[in-house]
């Protein structure tokens, strides 16, 4: 195949600028756009893991038992607006039916290779200039009584029998590794072998590596559509302007659709939106804290503790929801001690891409030289790097790594 000389990368998010990254250290001159900036979308807010070991398919047999709730109560973690919006429940009713036993073992299989490097790809980042930090666990696992960690315990056991190590063991005083606990949560393990950071700082230096290796960052005008009848495929700026390249990667999140669609990727993207929110803290927060049976994610973050939580289905665009902050403070309130849940600042709602069967978006479409990287879901940071050096892998020698072949965007 000719020397790939050039790319454009459009979405400055991890996944984005992990692929830019990668393709410097084939050789190639990249261009990131974004219509926002660094992090603007899903990959500022989160709750910063790196946890492969929960690095799991989202539609699990459990959805059966509260599933169902969401249809219902608007303070649910899964919550799906009662409106009349034919695109998002037919989305919403695909991804239920992945909801099985069958299909979790089979979405677990795909997931694991990626999962098993990818912490390693973080340290090939900040070995290499990438001025940030990940840090290890352990993470604080709580449940008020023992019966709620059925779910959570099966799911571990899973990811074990699919290969990937999970350091699991009950701690005898629930508040030793996080005072942020409250007397109710009476159950707790820690789940060694994960890693957290602060993903908004991290985005940011990997950006500033990109451009210090000679990338260009602009921000500040979307891409409106891709070109792909000439020698080259290229994108159209809402400035009217047109610029090419000898790729174009799509990296843009739960907006994938709107540029991808015309190329062959036929995968329904639904925007699963998550929130989040920090307080101050009595004592420092030293470990991320996991509340699995009220889905509420907790991190250390710049002297603060991030509450992050909901899985919400509406579109990608849509304005903060408060009521979904406040359903995420009134789960929170009995559950964690000395924290100011009064005092919250960085409130956030960001769309993560979703796919009905549960794995990634990566790989070549339907129309030359168009790339695309998207579709994680909840996991778009943890294998944010990883998949950016698999698929530059792809687009400059042509070869798809077998890690990446369950997530071929023309599936």
């Amino acid at each position: 195949m000719e020397r790939m000389e050039s790319a454009l990368v459009i979405g400055a998010g991890i996944v984005g600028l992990s692929t830019a990254w990668h393709l410097q250290e084939r050789g190639v001159d990249v261009t990131v756009l974004d219509r926002e900036g660094v992090a603007a979308g899903s990959s500022w807010g989160n709750a910063g893991w790196l946890a492969p070991g929960k690095t799991i398919p989202l539609a699990e047999p459990g959805l059966w038992t509260y599933g169902p709730t969401a249809l219902l109560d608007p303070d649910a973690a899964l919550h799906v607006p009662a409106r009349w919006a034919p695109a998002t429940w037919s989305f919403f009713a695909r991804f239920m039916a992945h909801a099985t036993p069958r299909a979790w073992e089979r979405t677990m299989a795909a997931l694991t290779p990626i999962d098993r490097i990818a912490l390693e790809a973080f340290d090939e980042l900040t070995g290499s200039g990438v001025d940030s930090w990940t840090r290890e666990g352990p993470f604080v696992v709580g449940f008020t009584e023992q019966r709620h960690a059925t779910g959570f315990l099966r799911e571990v056991a899973g990811v074990v029998r699919h290969g990937q190590e999970a350091p699991l063991e009950r701690v005898e005083d629930p508040r030793a590794l996080a005072p942020q606990l409250s007397e109710a949560v009476e159950v707790v393990y820690r789940l060694d072998g994960q890693r957290f950071l602060e993903p908004g700082p991290f985005v940011q230096a990997l950006a500033d590596a990109v451009v210090a290796r000679g990338g260009t960052l602009r921000t500040g005008a979307e891409v409106t559509s891709l070109t792909t009848g000439g020698v080259r495929p290229g994108v159209v700026l809402s400035t009217g302007e047109s610029l090419g390249g000898d790729a174009v990667v799509v990296a843009t999140g739960a907006w994938l659709p709107r540029l991808v669609r015309d190329a062959g990727v036929r995968v329904r993207v639904q925007a699963g939106r998550g929130y989040s929110f920090t307080v101050a803290t009595e004592q420092p927060a030293l470990h991320p804290v996991y509340l699995p049976h009220q889905r509420i994610a907790c991190t250390p973050y710049a002297g603060r503790f991030r509450i992050a939580g909901t899985m919400e289905f509406r579109g990608p665009d849509e304005p903060l929801q408060p009521r979904r902050i406040e359903a995420i403070v009134r789960q929170a309130r009995d559950l964690l001690a000395g924290v100011d849940l009064e005092d919250r600042r960085d409130e956030w709602v960001g769309s993560r891409p979703v796919t009905p069967d549960g794995l990634p978006l990566v790989g070549a479409t339907r129309a030359p030289g168009v790339f695309v990287a998207g579709g994680h879901g909840m996991w778009g940071f943890v294998l944010g790097p990883a998949t950016g050096k698999l698929l530059a892998e792809r687009i400059v020698t042509g070869r798809t790594d077998p890690v990446l072949a369950p997530f071929d965007p023309l599936r």
